[in-house]
């Protein structure tokens, strides 16, 4: 085999990733119920987080007055955003008191933090296409992609410690992000593969320790949406 070839080649992470993003059949009734629960727990710690005005004033269009057909709503605010901003305050609200979910494996995160680009992209997407006169995504397809988002972070944990690295946790949502909103977009694997590409090219923030001046953490669901939407 040629060097050209081989350069070519897609890593076997990816092609795997982007096959479970795009193809993977959620079966487990556990699984979807387990979601459910992420889901409405994820959403009570952003509420929460409305309450502090340190949080409330990252929120909001970057350029006041801003109106974006068919936008996504951010949760617990008239907010009506385009997508990717969208994700990043979504993202804002659930991160921001450091009380969602663990998981701990070789690799620790909050999977929850998929849930920035996963809601953004759901509601980007269902009101698009009402006003298209189409049929919007279910709850069940919500639920569908929590479990690809927390299977592809928490598999990518298992055996691999970015800490010891000196890289910060939240690579592995910006990456799980990037595959699961690819693919409700409609990306195709090859598509999906692309993005993740990117998403682990661009790397991740350096090793963190929780303090209020590292909130920036909870932004990496909104650069996987971000990615995803490019």
């Amino acid at each position: 085999m040629n060097k050209t070839a081989v350069a070519n080649q897609t890593d076997q992470l990816l092609e795997e990733i982007a096959a479970y993003a795009v193809d993977g059949e959620i079966t487990s009734k556990e699984a979807i119920e387990t979601a459910r629960y992420v889901l409405i727990d994820t959403l009570g710690c952003g509420m929460l987080a409305l309450n502090f005005p340190e949080c409330t004033k990252h929120l909001g269009p970057i350029v006041p007055g801003t109106v974006v057909p068919n936008g996504a709503r951010v949760p617990g605010t008239s907010f009506v955003l385009d997508p990717v901003q969208a994700a990043f305050d979504i993202g804002c609200m659930i991160r921001w008191l450091d009380y969602n979910d663990t998981w701990l494996a070789q690799e620790w995160g909050h999977p929850s933090d998929n849930l920035g680009g996963i809601l953004a992209v759901s509601d980007y997407i269902s009101r698009t296409r009402l006003a298209n006169g189409e049929e919007p995504l279910t709850m069940n397809d919500v639920l569908h992609a929590i479990v690809k988002a927390h299977e592809i972070q928490g598999v990518l944990a298992l055996e691999n410690c970015l800490n010891r690295n000196g890289l910060d946790h939240v690579l592995f949502v910006k990456v799980a992000t990037s595959a699961v909103v690819c693919a409700m977009l409609g990306g195709t694997k090859e598509e999906v593969q692309h993005v993740l590409s990117q998403a682990f090219v661009d790397n991740s923030l350096l090793g963190r320790i929780a303090t209020p001046q590292t909130q920036d953490r909870g932004n990496h669901g909104q650069q996987g949406m971000q990615q995803a939407a490019e």
